[in-house]
């Protein structure tokens, strides 16, 4: 621009001094236009000018109100990161208080009033091993009564299959409702109505006998089921929320120590000195009552779950007023809040459908995961032993007792090994453990397996050879009868 006005500059000195030395040549009113039009475009550079000033005037305002806003933003980035760091901090200071926090006293107490719910579902599991040979006479008997005729051994089996396998479909639909309770109810209050159903199943199957009735044994053993699956379901909930963090793992193992001691106590009480007689088994059934009533009057006491009174109900001071009991401490806000964080991480995640988690690749491995476990645990074989034992010890050649002393001893065994289990598992690992017994249960199983075959195939072959030795004392019968009397004819 400079540089433009310059030259229109030495322009029109140039036709100044030609006009001044009066050059005929040129004329005076050319000259003139000239220099008008050399104005008139100097004006339109001039204001050319002016508007690029303008307009980089512009320019440099908004740069400016881009650097004031990054510079707030940084500002902000800056408080933003504080308020993380101590955060953070608080956070640290908040998780490292709630690990020193320990067992008290009340706490156990309301740990072994709810852990009384998977007793129940041990003992169920369990009571039906040791008395089968007494049920089943108690079967015939009934049969014969209202028939007049024997009942068949594969009929009585069926029976007897319907007895143990109805418990499990009881557990299955109390399993599924156990969530639903668990929110109407709450934790505490589910498990307090859930013993009306133990109850109910307990006295049941205690007054079998006496009804002279096996469908009475059956509605006893479905209803039991129910308690058992439900207390599934709300005994892990109830103890893992009012448990501290530092305990929560520790703790879990406490339902399965639950479920091997009321294996191993129906077992014990299940043998010929005790109550594995014909009189005694129904009080052996009927004992399962006992839990139930126990967890009656101490469950009441004990508070509901803070989580549940706090995230579902929304009663913060209830809340604080259980855990301040469960605690022994009035310091609970580090509870609270962990409580707050657990809720609105809750929110956050958005809900899915069913067909959408199976559809789901991102969580189709955990889905798979999950249900590999579940179906590892179930399908290990260790059901046949909590309900077929003593006849499978019977058939492999062990005496009715012995083999009901084998069968405490596999509920020993299961005891101890709980009770190995729970150090080893922050040693070795979760994976690693269930990996190891996952192992050791398909070779055994293996081992089980060929045993039974051999014990088939050696049966089958006395069985042949008893069959021949028959058949061959016949034959010999009937060629020495005719010999002797001819003999004693000729004589």
């Amino acid at each position: 621009m400079q540089k433009q006005v310059s030259v229109m500059s030495m322009n029109l000195s140039a036709k100044l001094d030609d006009l001044q030395r009066g050059d005929r040549h040129l004329e005076t009113t050319v000259a003139l236009c000239e220099i008008r039009t050399q104005l008139q475009e100097l004006t339109k550079s001039v204001e050319s000018c002016q508007t690029e000033v303008s307009e980089v005037k512009r320019d440099m305002v908004a740069i400016k109100h881009e650097l004031d806003t990054v510079q707030q933003v940084k500002e902000e980035i800056e408080e933003l990161r504080e308020y993380v760091d101590r955060l953070e901090e608080h956070t640290h200071r908040r998780k490292l208080r709630l690990l020193e926090q320990g067992l008290t006293f009340f706490l156990t107490y309301a740990i072994f009033a709810a852990v009384l719910g998977m007793l129940q579902f041990g003992y169920n599991t369990g009571v039906i091993n040791a008395p089968e040979v007494n049920i089943e006479n108690f079967m015939k008997d009934v049969y014969k009564d209202r028939y007049g005729e024997d009942i068949s051994e594969e009929f009585i089996q069926q029976l007897y299959s319907v007895a143990v396998s109805i418990f499990a479909i009881g557990g299955m639909l109390g399993g599924f409702s156990g969530g639903w309770m668990a929110n109407r109810f709450g934790r505490k209050g589910g498990l307090l109505l859930n013993n009306v159903l133990g109850i109910s199943g307990a006295c049941l199957m205690g007054f079998t006998k006496m009804s002279h009735s096996y469908e009475m044994l059956f509605l006893g053993r479905f209803i039991i089921g129910v308690n058992c699956g439900l207390n599934t379901s709300l005994v892990p909930m109830y103890i893992s929320e009012i448990a501290p963090l530092n305990l929560r793992g520790g703790l879990g193992t406490v339902n399965q120590l639950a479920v091997t001691v009321g294996l191993l106590l129906s077992q014990v009480l299940g043998i010929e000195q005790i109550l594995g007689t014909n009189d005694g088994w129904p009080v052996l059934l009927g004992l399962a009552i006992c839990p139930a009533v126990l967890q009656l009057l101490l469950l009441p006491i004990c508070p509901e779950s803070p989580r549940y009174l706090l995230i579902t109900k929304q009663w913060e001071e209830e809340a604080r007023k259980a855990l301040r009991r469960l605690r022994a401490s009035n310091q609970v806000e580090e509870d609270i809040e962990e409580m707050r964080a657990e809720e609105r991480a809750q929110q956050s995640e958005s809900s899915i459908s069913t067909i959408e988690l199976i559809c789901s690749p991102t969580l189709r491995a955990p889905l798979i995961i999950g249900i590999v476990m579940q179906l590892s645990q179930q399908f290990s074989g260790i059901n046949a032993v909590f309900y077929y034992s003593t006849s499978l010890f019977m058939s492999s050649g062990l005496t009715e007792e012995s083999a009901k002393f084998a069968t405490i001893g596999i509920g020993a065994i299961m005891v101890v090994m709980t009770l190995v289990s729970i150090p080893l598992m922050d040693r070795t690992g979760r994976r690693t453990l269930h990996l190891y017994g996952l192992g050791g249960m398909f070779i055994f199983s293996i081992f089980i397996t060929i045993s039974f075959l051999i014990k088939a195939s050696t049966t089958r072959h006395n069985y042949f050879h008893y069959q021949n030795k028959q058949a061959s004392e016949v034959a010999l019968k009937r060629f020495t009868v005719p010999i002797a009397s001819r003999r004693r004819s000729a004589k």
